[in-house]
């Protein structure tokens, strides 16, 4: 590897190939919706959750937090681009998804690695695990696990600022901080019940966002929970992104 490669370590996470009990059932999401009621989201926004299904997911590994300011900051100096706001160590957030996938080319070029953003079924399976968890530490929401709405601070906090919050892996942030971007585009599962839209037209952009950010409410820290970049301010609504790389590691 260069020097400049050893300059972008990443602390990755293995997560080993498995079976991915991947969103919610279909006759499931009336209750969700009742359960998270107070969110103000109506039941047709978690039906794209159903159906749910058991997923083959192969080996990969993804990063342990969301890429940084500082992280962003190399890359922006290195390729001509604005330099970002924030702390050096809060996730970069207002990245559109062409640019979170240039910073993967750029990162991959200097890992010597064929760096990417997790697919969506990477992104649920390293969030909740084998156990089909509603969130990345267990069943029931707590505050002060991850930095959303309820938490009150009204911004980005440093990455891993809540590690009695990992997933079953030891992913940190997978709820709240900032809202993460997928190499999905946005489709409904096969299967979906008949009121799922076959396309976002609402949306900014098309793929798939997870996990929530700093502004949302706990059902977006859901694990099952599909979301998008639904304003043109991808900073305002929080969204940022982590990377990930297929296989095992070598070592």
């Amino acid at each position: 590897m260069s020097a400049a490669g050893r300059t972008e370590q990443v602390d990755w996470v293995e997560v080993p190939v498995g079976t991915l009990t991947r969103g919610t059932p279909a006759e499931a999401i009336e209750a969700v919706a009742r359960r998270y009621a107070d969110t103000g989201v109506p039941a047709d926004w978690y039906r794209k959750e159903a159906p749910a299904a058991e997923v083959h997911v192969p080996a990969f590994r993804i990063a342990r937090t969301q890429v940084t300011v500082e992280q962003w900051a190399r890359f922006a100096a290195a390729t001509g681009r604005p330099a970002p706001q924030g702390a050096p160590d809060h996730p970069a957030i207002g990245v559109t998804w062409e640019e979170a996938t240039a910073y993967c080319r750029w990162l991959g070029a200097r890992l010597e690695l064929p760096v990417r953003l997790p697919t969506e079924d990477e992104w649920e399976r390293a969030a909740r695990g084998d156990d089909g968890r509603e969130f990345p530490w267990g069943e029931e929401y707590r505050t002060g696990l991850a930095n959303l709405v309820d938490l009150g601070v009204g911004t980005t906090t440093p990455v891993g600022s809540f590690p009695e919050g990992a997933s079953p892996f030891g992913v940190l942030d997978m709820a709240g901080n900032a809202d993460e971007w997928t190499s999905t585009l946005y489709a409904p599962y096969p299967g979906a019940p008949a009121r799922v839209p076959e396309t976002e037209d609402w949306a900014f952009d098309p793929h798939i966002t997870r996990g929530g950010a700093f502004r949302h409410d706990r059902d977006l820290a859901r694990c099952a929970r599909r979301h998008g970049a639904y304003e043109e301010d991808l900073a305002a609504i929080g969204v940022g992104f982590r990377v990930a790389v297929s296989g095992a590691s070598e070592a």
